[in-house]
């Protein structure tokens, strides 16, 4: 009888109501991780938000001598954002910079921290769009123009030529959407939709210098 009996109690087991459920959680939690990466809707990849592309610092001595930077950023607009645009709310991205100096006996030493500000928004009056960096405004046909436009940064004077000096130096750049300009209801939809949390990791600057030393 006791031969008998193991394989039955084995049957059981296998077929009672807590392992049945349990075995039905796993398909289910199987199934709803594969709909939500075939979802079009699903949020998108790291790699599709902002990104930099380059960053150089220049120091240039001689004739016009001073730090310039030029980078180029990748920012593709999701859809969420593009609409708003359109509909009258303005969009605040911001190209954060700064440079420091190596100290091997204590902290880094901040030798710069800059900013440029811009400001997207659409004309329904005079259907232009509108990039606008400090007092300056520039109009442009279509978005993707604008876009192309905030996308570069070109000359970017951040300082004197002597801001290499002493050697060591670094620096790192990002681009990144300013969500404490948004209207209210906006700043609450960006603590929890991706498309309102964009930006860009700090990259590092490369550094040359372009003429001799006086």
């Amino acid at each position: 009888m006791r031969a008998t009996e193991r394989p039955a109690r084995r049957g059981a087991k296998e077929h009672s109501p807590a392992v049945h459920h349990g075995r039905l959680r796993r398909l289910a939690a199987g199934l709803l991780v594969a709909a939500c990466a075939l979802a079009p809707g699903a949020p998108a990849r790291a790699d599709e938000g902002i990104a930099v592309a380059h960053a150089d610092l220049v120091v240039r001595r001689g004739a016009d001598p001073g730090a310039f930077v030029d980078a180029q950023f990748e920012l593709p607009l999701p859809g969420a954002l593009r609409d708003a645009v359109e509909h009258g709310i303005a969009l605040y991205f911001v190209i954060e910079l700064e440079v420091s100096r190596r100290r091997w006996y204590w902290f880094d030493q901040r030798l710069l921290n800059d900013a440029i500000q811009y400001r997207l928004s659409f004309s329904p009056l005079t259907r232009q769009y509108r990039l606008t960096r400090g007092g300056l405004a520039q109009p442009y046909d279509t978005l993707d123009q604008a876009l192309a436009t905030l996308r570069r940064v070109a000359q970017w004077r951040i300082g004197d030529a002597a801001l290499l000096d002493g050697g060591r130096v670094q620096g790192r750049i990002r681009l990144r959407l300013d969500t404490s300009m948004l209207p209210k209801p906006f700043q609450v939809s960006a603590l929890t939709d991706r498309d309102w949390t964009l930006g860009s990791d700090w990259a590092p600057l490369e550094i040359r210098t372009e003429g001799a030393a006086p």
